[in-house]
């Protein structure tokens, strides 16, 4: 790890981790490239950075975390599917995390999904006169619901976000308001994700030297900055314009790595 590969690292996560098109995948192709992906820190780092792009989202929509308890308890339900599979399937998330393969595989079936996405769910974005909070209420079996689709994301290249926000408008509920639960969701899960891999860095025998945790310092304050914009830009393009450009990106991407991969350059970890 270097200072210029952390700023790389960092800028692709503050860009990527609130986009449909996996912060996690896009770390992994961009280290694996840098020759440094197999490194224990370089794991850490990928995790732990996150914290940086999450508080981008308190600071954003810091009055809806005033909003109730009940606020707190949809996040709760949402995130307890990831708790419990997360712990469960550890070993096999860990092999799929130095699978720069099953990156690309994945961001190509995720493409093909998000161009059809705006179709199958259409009626979500239409305004009800009659009942003005409908496409924007959550219930709990609702969160519940989207907890398990944020699960998807345990496979690299799938994308949080994009679950997340797919398994929303599966249940009625509009673009918007499926993408802000999936940012006030990512606050939970980004923390208990890096609260373990801190915990099991430590077991493992290992210590951060002092260069490293300058690394995790300007590579979480840069994460902050780049998701600050990266969630308003993100926002306001799905609002009008939907899913299709990051289908064609997400194709695009995987497409070109499977071909770099087995004709030009392996991309083994």
């Amino acid at each position: 790890m270097t200072y210029l590969y952390a700023i790389i690292l960092a800028i692709i996560e503050g860009i990527t981790e609130y986009l449909p098109v996996s912060s996690t995948g896009h770390m992994i192709i961009a280290s694996s490239f840098m020759k440094i992906a197999s490194d224990d820190f370089t794991k850490l780092f990928t995790i732990v950075i996150q914290l940086g792009a999450i508080l981008s989202v308190m600071v954003l929509y810091w009055k809806r975390f005033f909003q109730g308890f009940d606020f707190y308890l949809k996040l709760f339900v949402a995130f307890l599917p990831a708790v419990f599979l997360g712990l469960l399937l550890n070993d096999v998330i860990d092999e799929l995390l130095e699978s720069p393969v099953t990156v690309a595989i994945s961001l190509v079936i995720g493409g093909f999904i998000l161009l059809k996405v705006d179709d199958w769910f259409k009626a979500n974005e239409v305004y009800d006169e009659a009942n003005p909070t409908a496409h924007t209420e959550i219930s709990y079996a609702t969160a519940l619901k989207i907890g398990f689709f944020q699960c998807l994301a345990m496979i690299p290249g799938t994308s949080r976000s994009g679950a997340s926000i797919v398994g929303g408008m599966t249940q009625k509920i509009n673009r918007k308001t499926a993408a802000e639960f999936s940012f006030f969701l990512a606050v939970p899960t980004m923390f208990g994700a890096t609260a373990k891999k801190l915990y099991d860095y430590y077991k493992e025998g290992f210590e951060l030297s002092g260069e490293q945790i300058n690394y995790l310092i300007v590579g979480n304050v840069l994460a902050f900055i780049v998701a600050l914009i990266a969630i308003k830009s993100f926002i306001d393009y799905l609002s009008k314009k939907g899913f299709k450009i990051f289908g064609y990106y997400r194709i695009i991407l995987g497409i070109a790595l499977l071909i770099i991969h087995f004709f030009i350059y392996p991309l083994s970890i």
